[in-house]
This record gives C-alpha cells, structure tokens and sequence, in this order.
C-alpha cells in the first residue's frame, strides 16, 4: 500500500508543481519596481495611455528569459503554456526589463494569466484615479501570493 502511495506521489508531483506556477518563486522572482515610476510622474508616466507599450520589452527578449527561466525553474511544457508576466504590473511602476520582475505564467488554469490581468487593470485604474497610492498598487503585486489580493478584490474563492 506505501509503494503505492508513494508511485502515485510521484505522478502526481510534476501535475502539483505545474499548478503552483501561478504564484511565483519569490527568491527567483521577487518583484522588482522601476524607480523612474513615481507617485509624483505617475500622470505623466504609467497612467499615460501608451506608457506600457513604450516600456514593454520585446517579445525576443522576454521569449528568451521565458525558455531560459523555464529551464531554469525546471517547469513542464511548451512555451506556449505560459506568457512571461511582469509580476508588478508595467502601469504600476513594474520594471520593464528586469528578469526579477518577470516570470513564465500558466495561460490555463484557475489562476491564469488572464485572472492576474484582470486583478492588474482594476489595480491600475485605482491608482491612476488617485483610489490608491502607488506605493499600496505595487504591494498588492509584491505579496507572497497575489491571488489573496484578487480574492479580496473580486471574492472569488
């Protein structure tokens, strides 16, 4: 009976990491801020309409730190499987290049990337009306687990 538990354990081990992916290593991927992004520019900065696509890198380079990144965190699956997500958001004063602030994304699952979007534009509309200050939208994303904030925000459970 322990053999099998233990076979089936290790089955199920990639399929549990796998699913885990949408909270990223926090020592790998911390979150990092750009520091040109203040409370002060904020109008003039990451609330400006085209900002982020000013900003955002190129597909070249954030496809590659997805491979390299992948490789290194030693996660399954296609490229395609994941979009490299900026964890502190481009329209909250993210940094754009930096590979601490990026990571690879499950685009499938209960907490794709697409649910992370979805907390990021309510986030960035808030601190852009002047709701929340930027410092409270950048910790939102710094967090050890951003789903709890989407948890609190949308009540989803």
């Amino acid at each position: 009976m322990m053999q099998r538990l233990l076979m089936l354990a290790s089955l199920l081990a990639p399929a549990i990491a796998w699913a885990q992916q949408y909270i990223p290593d926090r020592e790998r991927s911390p979150g990092v801020v750009y520091p040109y992004v203040t409370q002060d520019n904020i109008k003039e900065t990451a609330c400006v309409a085209s900002w982020t696509r000013r900003v955002r890198p190129s597909s070249s380079y954030t496809t590659r730190l997805k491979v390299q990144q992948m490789r290194e965190f030693g996660l399954a699956g296609d490229i395609d499987h994941y979009d490299e997500d900026h964890l502190v958001p481009l329209c909250v004063g993210g940094h754009p290049r930096d590979p601490r602030n990026l990571w690879p994304q499950p685009v499938k699952g209960r907490w794709r990337s697409a649910i992370k979007d979805q907390l990021e534009a309510s986030v960035c509309r808030a601190v852009c009306r002047g709701d929340m200050t930027l410092q409270q939208g950048q910790e939102i994303f710094l967090e050890a687990d951003w789903t709890k904030a989407y948890v609190r925000y949308f009540g989803m459970k």
